[in-house]
């Protein structure tokens, strides 16, 4: 849980390395030459351009970070080499007769089911209800760019529509125990598991893995992956509270909810506004949360390791330099409707663009701070970087055929468009792109 003390902060001192809690954790972070070697594949290489993107540089892709509770911290998965993905069993290829990406709207509500409108809608009282949800066409263009290479198209908002599973006339038993929703598709319908809940921060939540079975069952026969987006919230077993997201890599599908996301949760659910990406790596924050460990664990992490993890801006130029300070000059995200809807679509975003990743067969990566970390919670969430690291951008660019400096510019129109641009997630990111580009441009 980050520390509540930290009410402001200037984010003027920057940590590019793990914090202290690394060691704590057990947590052995590749070596430079292994992390070097991970970007390489036999038989495959990249033109000279992409391969300079492809170069390692702390000031463009800094060390996970690490932190008590983070998903790394637990039980990490194995690092997922370039040439490991080449060989995967399960990784499906891209091929010119299946190379689209498909986005799926949120199913429509049946009026014989209208009671589930109100599982969009926070139990929470707050001010920032005026908060406009994220747009499934803002949300497909910024994966068209995230995936730049690739057609990304939208099917019709009457995909899918819920009905009752029931007899209309039979309303939903208020318990806590499974109810059944019909989906329907086309001619057929299916059973959906949902649950409604006298407590938490939607009344009601569908189930993830229904909902992933139905994804696979209308996959179009051109579909490289299919991504259902939704915006009510999900639960995948009866001990689960809540689930964002999860994909079927080997199936090409993903369900992503929108609801865990909504910025008037934030307070409830820990959510480090003032410290999510970039400030993330600010030093001050990093180090408060290490030391927020119980005193046995601060002294053996003191006594193992004693070197200074803490950088001064000035010292670090670079993309992740350029983006905290950024982030620094932007007013409060609470400020402004507009800013706070802005947070909420860079959040979903992301998360969209991190399942899709497992379609692609990228598994959670260990080498960098990276879009594809895995996340233990919706806080780890908004301090990790909507960027890939460049052991997953070459997998990427491989399965799209693209050059990354297209598809960073795709990313930077994305991010500069109105109502993207001066906002706390998109302006860090456009400021990290543009000064990545600058790097190499400076480099040729």
């Amino acid at each position: 849980m980050p520390p509540k003390f930290i009410s402001k902060c200037d984010h003027k001192s920057i940590c590019l390395s793990s914090s202290t809690h690394a060691t704590v954790a057990g947590f052995r972070r590749q070596g430079p030459r292994q992390r070097l070697a991970a970007i390489k594949a036999d038989n495959r290489s990249f033109p000279r351009e992409n391969k300079l993107f492809l170069e390692e540089d702390d000031r463009v892709f800094p060390a996970p970070l690490l932190l008590p509770g983070d998903d790394l911290s637990g039980d990490p998965e194995d690092p997922q080499s370039f040439q490991e993905w080449l060989g995967g069993e399960h990784r499906n290829p891209v091929t010119a007769k299946q190379n689209t990406v498909y986005i799926v709207p949120s199913p429509q509500i049946d009026p014989n089911v209208d009671f589930m409108r109100t599982w969009t809608t926070p139990k929470c009282p707050g001010d920032e209800h005026s908060t406009k949800p994220p747009s499934t066409k803002d949300v497909q263009d910024y994966l068209t760019a995230f995936y730049h290479g690739l057609p990304v198209k939208m099917m019709p908002p009457s995909t899918l529509r819920f009905i009752p599973w029931e007899e209309p006339t039979k309303r939903p038993r208020k318990k806590t125990g499974p109810q059944y929703l019909g989906l329907q598709s086309g001619d057929e319908c299916v059973r959906i598991r949902s649950r409604t809940l006298p407590e938490g921060a939607y009344g009601g939540q569908v189930n993830l893995d229904d909902l992933l079975d139905t994804a696979v069952s209308i996959l179009p026969k051109d579909a490289y992956a299919l991504l259902i987006l939704v915006d009510f919230d999900l639960y995948e077993d009866d001990e689960d509270e809540f689930v964002c997201g999860r994909a079927y890599g080997g199936s090409r599908v993903a369900v992503v909810s929108s609801a865990r996301y909504n910025p008037i949760l934030d307070n409830m659910q820990d959510v480090e506004r003032l410290h999510a990406w970039p400030a993330s790596h600010c030093n001050k924050y990093m180090s408060a949360c290490a030391s927020a460990e119980p005193t046995a664990k601060r002294q053996k992490r003191s006594q193992v390791n004693s070197r200074g993890s803490q950088n001064s801006t000035s010292e670090l130029n670079g993309p992740v330099r350029d983006a905290v300070s950024v982030y620094r000059s932007l007013p409060e995200v609470d400020s402004s409707p507009s800013l706070l809807s802005a947070l909420w679509l860079g959040r979903v975003c992301r998360t969209a663009s991190h399942e899709l990743g497992h379609c692609f067969g990228v598994a959670h990566c260990v080498y960098y701070a990276c879009s594809m970390q895995g996340t233990a919670s919706i806080s780890e969430d908004a301090r990790q970087p909507p960027y890939l690291c460049p052991v997953d951008l070459a997998k990427i660019l491989c399965a799209t055929s693209t050059s990354a400096s297209e598809r960073y510019r795709a990313l930077l129109a994305f991010c500069e468009r109105p109502g993207n641009s001066g906002t706390h997630f998109f302006a860090p990111l456009a400021t990290w792109i543009r000064s990545r580009l600058a790097q190499i441009k400076d480099s040729t």
